[in-house]
């Protein structure tokens, strides 16, 4: 996953502003206790992190792959 990608999803599943306090802010025990924000800032890969995301926050699984979009043309 890119990290575009990532950053995407974030926004879709919970907004362009609140993604980013909750990248910076939620503190995630399966990434070493780190935010999001610092996990992708260490290297980790953004679709490891965007899981941890998911996880912490309850999405649901049926929204973990974002929204069905129309390829680019």
């Amino acid at each position: 996953m890119r990290l575009s990608s990532f950053w995407q999803l974030m926004a879709d599943e919970f907004g362009p502003g609140y993604s980013k306090v909750l990248a910076r802010d939620l503190v995630l025990g399966e990434l070493g206790q780190r935010s999001a924000a610092e996990a992708l800032e260490d290297g980790v890969d953004p679709k490891e992190v965007w899981f941890a995301v998911c996880r912490a926050q309850d999405v649901p699984e049926a929204r973990w792959w974002g929204e069905d979009r129309p390829p680019r043309g």
